[in-house]
Order: C-alpha cells, then sequence, then structure tokens
C-alpha cells in the first residue's frame, strides 16, 4: 500500500466518525424544534430518533458480512446516494413517517461508514500504533461533537428550518465520497489474499471481554443519555437560553478532544487496565458534582473536566479488549464497537421514559448511574484480564 493511499484511507476512518458524531450530537440540540416542528411533546420525538440509532446498529451488525460480498469503495458512493435522498427527505417531506425513515436511512449510512472506517484502521495500523491511531479517530466524534452545537444553535438563532443542520451534516459525507472516489481500498471475501486469513489463530476471548463489552455498552449509552438531555435540562431547569445549553455541549465535546489528543500520548506510559479504573472512577464523581449544581458558571469548569477525563474511556476499554488475545482481532474490536452502538440504540429507549415522568434531571442520574457501572465493570476486568500474559502491557 502506498503512503498516500494510507493517508487517504485514514483520513476516510477520520471522517466517518465526524459523520456519526455530528448526527448523533447535534440530536439534542434541534429536538425541541423538530417536536415544535411536528407539534409533539419533547419525550414523544425523542422516541423518533431511536431510528437514526437503530439504522447504526444494524448497519455495523450487518457490516461484519457485507464488508465480505460489496466492495467498501461501492458501499461508501451508494452510501453517498443515500445521504442526498435522506436529506432531500427531510427537507421536502413535512410527515412525521418520512421523517422517521430518512433518519433510519441516515443511520444506516453512518453506521456502515463508521464501521468502515474502524476496520480501515484495524486493517492499516498494529501493535502500538492501532491504540493512538483509534483514539485519534474517536476524537472525531468528538470535534464533530464540539463544532456541530454551535452551527445548530446558529441556525436555530437565524429562525432557519432545523432540517438545515443535517444538509450542513451532509457536506462531510460530501468529503468521504470524494476521498473514496481516488482511493484504493483493501479487498476482503473470497478475492483477499489468502495469506491475511490463514495466519489468525483461532483464541478464546474470555471473560474479560465480556466485562469490557458491557462497560463499552454502558459508556456510550451513560455518554450520550447525559449529554442528549443537557440542552432540555439546562433551558427547562436552569433558566439558560439554547445557546448557552448548546455551549455546555460544545465545553463537553471540546474538552473530550484535547483530552483525546493528549492521552494518546499517555496511554502508551500507563498500564491500560489501572489507567481506564482511574478514569472511570473520576468520571463518576464529576458526573455526580454536575447533577448536584445549579451555578452555570460552575457547570462550565465540571463538564469541561468531565469531558477531558472521560476522553480515553471508551478507547481505552476497545484497545485493552484487543489485548485479549495474543493476536489482536478485528473480529473481537468489532464486537466491542457493536456493544457501544447498542447503547447507542437505546440512548432514547431508556431515557425518554424517565424524562416522561421524572424529568431531565433523573435522566442524567441514570447516566451518573451507569457511568458507575463502567468503573466496577472496569475494576472486575482486573482479575481476568490477559492483556499482561499476552506481553501487550509492556509494548503500550
Amino acid at each position: 500500500m502506498t503512503n498516500q493511499n494510507r493517508i487517504l484511507l485514514t483520513w476516510i476512518s477520520f471522517l466517518s466518525y465526524a459523520l456519526t458524531g455530528s448526527l448523533i450530537i447535534v440530536t439534542g440540540i434541534v429536538m425541541g424544534d423538530i417536536a415544535k416542528y411536528f407539534d409533539l411533546p419533547i419525550s414523544s420525538m425523542s422516541n423518533t430518533f431511536t431510528f437514526l440509532n437503530t439504522g447504526i446498529l444494524i448497519s455495523i451488525f450487518l457490516n461484519v458480512w457485507l464488508m465480505e460480498i460489496v466492495p467498501l469503495k461501492r458501499q461508501l458512493i451508494f452510501g453517498f446516494i443515500l445521504m442526498l435522498l435522506a436529506i432531500l427527505g427531510l427537507i421536502f417531506g413535512h410527515n412525521l413517517a418520512i421523517f422517521s425513515g430518512c433518519m433510519f436511512v441516515l443511520g444506516v449510512v453512518s453506521g456502515i461508514t463508521m464501521s468502515i472506517g474502524t476496520y480501515l484502521i484495524t486493517h492499516i495500523y498494529d501493535g502500538k500504533q492501532r491504540g493512538s491511531r483509534l483514539l485519534f479517530t474517536d476524537s472525531f466524534f468528538s470535534m464533530a461533537g464540539m463544532i456541530f452545537p454551535v452551527i445548530s444553535a446558529a441556525v436555530l438563532a437565524h429562525h432557519m428550518q432545523w432540517y438545515w443542520v443535517y444538509a450542513a451534516i451532509g457536506v462531510i459525507y460530501l468529503a468521504i465520497f470524494l476521498l473514496a472516489l481516488i482511493s484504493t481500498f483493501p479487498v476482503l471475501g473470497k478475492d483477499a489474499p489468502q495469506e491475511t486469513t490463514t495466519n489468525e489463530p483461532k483464541e478464546k476471548w474470555g471473560l474479560g471481554v465480556l466485562f469490557l463489552a458491557i462497560a463499552a455498552l454502558c459508556y456510550i449509552l451513560g455518554q450520550l443519555g447525559f449529554i442528549s438531555w443537557i440542552p432540555e435540562y439546562a433551558t427547562q431547569k436552569l433558566g439558560l437560553s439554547i445557546s448557552d445549553a448548546s455551549q455546555l455541549v460544545s465545553y463537553f465535546w471540546g474538552a473530550y478532544m484535547i483530552g483525546m489528543w493528549i492521552f494518546s500520548v499517555l496511554l502508551k506510559k500507563f498500564d491500560l487496565h489501572y489507567f481506564v479504573v482511574v478514569l472511570s472512577g473520576l468520571a463518576t464523581v464529576l458526573m455526580y458534582l454536575f447533577n448536584k449544581d445549579t451555578d452555570p458558571h460552575n457547570l462550565i469548569y465540571i463538564i469541561s473536566a468531565l469531558g477531558f477525563i472521560s476522553s480515553a474511556i471508551y478507547t481505552t476499554i476497545i484497545t485493552l479488549g484487543s489485548q485479549q488475545t495474543k493476536a489482536s482481532s478485528p473480529k473481537l474490536v468489532n464486537f466491542i464497537l457493536l456493544c457501544g452502538t447498542i447503547g447507542t440504540m437505546l440512548t432514547f429507549v431508556v431515557t425518554s421514559p424517565i424524562v416522561k415522568n421524572y424529568g431531565a434531571h433523573a435522566a442524567l442520574v441514570t447516566a451518573n448511574g451507569l457511568y458507575a457501572a463502567v468503573f466496577v465493570m472496569c475494576i472486575l476486568v482486573g482479575f481476568v484480564t490477559k492483556h499482561r500474559i499476552n506481553g501487550h502491557a509492556d509494548s503500550h
């Protein structure tokens, strides 16, 4: 593989995470306006976003097999056409069924693109580089989380319709489409070079993978449950404007992104297990402090610290999972990613009834409980982890 092609494929991976991040993170900001647009209560409206998350989950699940049947470049080109149709559907279809269908299509497209992005990073890089590259790739998710709330708030503040936010997100896929046209992708399936499939030893994953998979699910469910309801909580309970509420979300993702860049260097100097236990414990305490405080000035500092500390948890869980076997398996990485994505899909399934019955603050408290569960799972991993036996502890 030429260096230029490796760079092109790496950028496709970066942008695939930015696409999914922007689609998921703007939900909490545009949800109120979309609820008004369709004349629905916000708790009912949030349920329709489950179509987006379901689309992401189904496509990541299916793409493990689909990648071997449909060439990666063809998937991305077809994804661009689907994305275009979905955005046009949002603009011109003033109907809840069309809206739900378009959200599902956007979910499918972003899920396929993200799973291709993850596969490319695990395929192109190995050893030490894979963990830090995955962390850097994941930082594009949070970069989108920092930029798109600002774009969304500006669109809504200028009394433009909410669907222009999704048109702006479409620009990311346009960039992926253009990069895909000039890139050469690895060949999978029956046409793949034989040596890539025959040398992989069959290894049992062990109990550590199960604990880490549960931790990934609880972490993403907790994080998105928390971040999705902050705009509603901040505007309704704390009396902030939508711009100030969106700013809280942006502070979280801005600190998250900076944290990822710093931790991608620090990650190599610590034992991954101790690292994730400390971070998940600190994140649980910070979220508790955020939920207790009502001073908007303090909340900015707390949510920034929470974003910074949280930033390396998910990727460390994935990297530690990949080290539970001697030879890192893309299937194992995909399994933990899939569990994280189930957390994404369950976000509104779990939190909407809580918000409807007990209010937005209860959803934030639930998210805090899920972070505590991540901390417990990470402690349990310590009793069964194989990353030291497999010789990965020294190399990372």
